[in-house]
């Protein structure tokens, strides 16, 4: 810990002003990963995401609540109706008047339509069913919303994004705009994009969301991580689906 503290130290001495990526220069973790992480992602066969993409299908035509009704039954094939569907998410719910993202929809789904139970943040079935969801898109250029309904939220996002937090004062945009592929602690540096999410991360053994992701940044930081689902975490979600405009979904993505 005490190393992880030096090396943090000394990469704030070497930080200048923040400055964004340039679109061409925009690139997926998947760049910075090692050649047996990106041959694991590449196949279908040995990607461990995909275990729960399966999961995610056999629930897809699960009926469930008092309403006995499966996705399937509103939705219809999922390798029509949702494709694209992960690309333009969070967007703004006129009936909430804030931001929600893609698992919070399912569980709206869930509470409004199949009148049941909301699925717990990181449960293996809201997992399963997010990454079902989000895998029809693969390939798919994201195309976050811009309407102007969204904008405050993603102000919000763009300022926490850029706002220093906890023991080490760092901000996001420290790490993922001004030091993207250095070192730290021994890792290297990516650029923050969230294109597979969610994704199977090698540290975690296990299928996880963005906002545990978020939520992990800031614990390494040493700052109080936040809820899952409030405001601020869907905020800095839109705002890094707005940084990765144009890059291609990946989902389920393999991580270091």
């Amino acid at each position: 810990m005490r190393s992880l503290f030096g090396v943090a130290l000394a990469l704030v001495a070497t930080i200048a002003v923040a400055a964004e990526i340039a679109p061409k220069a925009r690139r997926s973790g998947y760049d910075f990963a090692s050649a047996e992480t990106r041959a694991m992602q590449d196949d279908d066969a040995v990607n461990p995401g995909m275990l729960w993409v399966s999961q995610g299908a056999g629930l897809w035509t699960k009926k469930a609540g008092a309403a006995a009704l499966s996705c399937r039954d509103c939705h219809g094939d999922a390798q029509t109706s949702m494709r694209g569907v992960a690309t333009r998410y969070p967007v703004f719910d006129t009936a909430l008047a804030r931001t929600i993202d893609l698992e919070q929809r399912i569980n709206l789904c869930r509470t409004e339509h199949q009148r049941a139970e909301a699925l717990a943040w990181e449960s293996e079935d809201l997992l399963a069913l997010t990454v079902f969801v989000a895998h029809q898109s693969r390939g798919l250029p994201i195309a976050a919303d811009d309407s102007p309904e969204l904008r405050p939220f993603s102000r919000l996002g763009d300022e926490l994004f850029h706002r220093r937090e906890g023991q080490l004062n760092l901000s996001c945009s420290q790490c993922h705009d001004d030091n993207w592929s250095k070192r730290l602690a021994g890792n290297v540096i990516p650029q923050g994009h969230p294109t597979g999410y969610p994704v199977y991360r090698l540290q975690w053994q296990s299928l996880g969301s963005l906002q545990r992701r978020l939520r992990d940044c800031m614990t390494g930081v040493r700052a109080e991580p936040y809820d899952y689902g409030v405001p601020e975490t869907v905020a800095l979600e839109l705002y890094l689906m707005e940084r990765a405009r144009g890059m291609t979904i990946e989902t389920p993505a393999v991580r270091p």
